[in-house]
């Protein structure tokens, strides 16, 4: 591990000196790239020169010991060879979990889908109130948001909608709402005032560029409709949304967020590459799925991994064991204590792994 640190504190510092060279800063592209790789590796870094240079006070300390020293200057010399013991275990176990390996799509924006499922206008309904919770969650990180595509109910629900959120770490944060979600509540629709459960899929899928997935002209057709919008009212009279079939795998996707033809199916271009991408990927994880199938948040659609309890004020999700009574929070965006959860029980799992290894 160390020898690891210290190439990696070497390329650091070998990047500040290329990132003060003049030609590299003319070249926006290559200072980009070397800044982009110098951040990357800024927090491990930092963290190895504190745990040597606390390593070096603690040698200092001890070294000091077997000095002749006064009983109350060896008591403090004790307490402070004690301290920096509990800080360079704190440190080495930071530098564990800052070495396993990246997800190389964290950093990339994404999009979401969510559907309703399980409970007909019930769970269109809910999928409404998952979108309002991820865009708010979204505001609060900062990020851009964008409806993509929608198609309403006439009670206002949603049975499927795409947006695009465009972030720094969108994909770290979001990759772990891919599941199915279930809530328990009184439908507006129900007058005996019975609790029903519905459910909704969400599907978080990395945007990626068109050199990570190739699709070919020849393996698309583009169809162009007017768009619509709430209980089904045209929008616009022109046929300015676009939908996009992937004729080798059946997946559709349609656009008409923009009232330009050209700017719906360069959207639209956008989300089928990342389904293709995410396809992809599961077909990879499903041949690797025996030595993945404890870990946390797999993406497997026909997981249940939170419910939503409207008459107890409760969200838990399963995944974690993770219960809280804050149910009006959560849905207005604050998803961090959770986020933060299921990043801490995929860490974990990835150290159990790694020591198994």
């Amino acid at each position: 591990m160390f020898e690891r640190l210290a190439s990696m504190e070497n390329r650091y510092d070998q990047l500040s000196q290329f990132l003060c060279d003049p030609a590299v800063v003319s070249d926006p592209n290559q200072l980009r790239t070397y800044a982009k790789e110098q951040s990357d590796l800024q927090e491990t870094v930092e963290t190895y020169r504190a745990l040597k240079a606390a390593q070096q006070q603690l040698a200092e300390a001890k070294e000091m010991l077997q000095e002749k020293l006064d009983d109350e200057m060896k008591e403090f010399v004790r307490a402070e060879v004690e301290q920096l013991q509990g800080e360079i275990d704190n440190l080495q176990n930071k530098l564990q979990i800052l070495l396993l390996p990246k997800d190389p799509n964290d950093d990339k924006n994404v999009f979401v889908e969510i559907r309703a499922a399980a409970g007909g206008e019930e769970a269109a309904l809910f999928a409404g109130t998952l979108l309002r919770m991820y865009t708010r969650y979204a505001e609060d990180q900062g990020w851009k948001t964008q409806m993509i595509d929608a198609h309403y109910t006439d009670m206002g629900g949603f049975r499927e909608v795409t947006l695009s959120i465009q972030g720094q770490g969108a994909f770290s944060k979001l990759k772990f709402e891919s599941g199915t979600h279930r809530v328990q509540r009184v439908p507006v629709t129900e007058s005996g005032g019975r609790i029903h459960t519905s459910t909704a899929t969400v599907a978080v899928l990395p945007e990626v560029e068109e050199v990570e997935v190739e699709v070919q002209e020849k393996d698309i057709r583009i169809d162009t409709f007017c768009s619509t919008g709430p209980g089904g009212q045209s929008v616009n009279t022109t046929q300015s949304a676009v939908r996009i079939t992937h004729l080798p795998t059946g997946i559709v996707v349609s656009c008409q967020d923009e009232k330009s033809q050209i700017k719906n199916r360069e959207k639209a271009m956008k989300v089928l590459r990342a389904r293709l991408f995410e396809k992809y990927q599961r077909e990879q994880q499903e041949e690797q799925a025996a030595s993945r199938k404890n870990q946390v948040g797999t993406g497997d659609r026909s997981e249940r991994i939170r419910t939503y309890n409207f008459p107890q004020s409760r969200v838990t999700d399963h995944r974690i064991g993770m219960t809280l009574h804050k149910l009006e929070q959560v849905l207005a965006g604050d998803l961090d204590e959770i986020i933060h959860g299921l990043v801490v029980a995929e860490r974990a799992s990835m150290l159990e792994q790694a020591a198994e290894a």
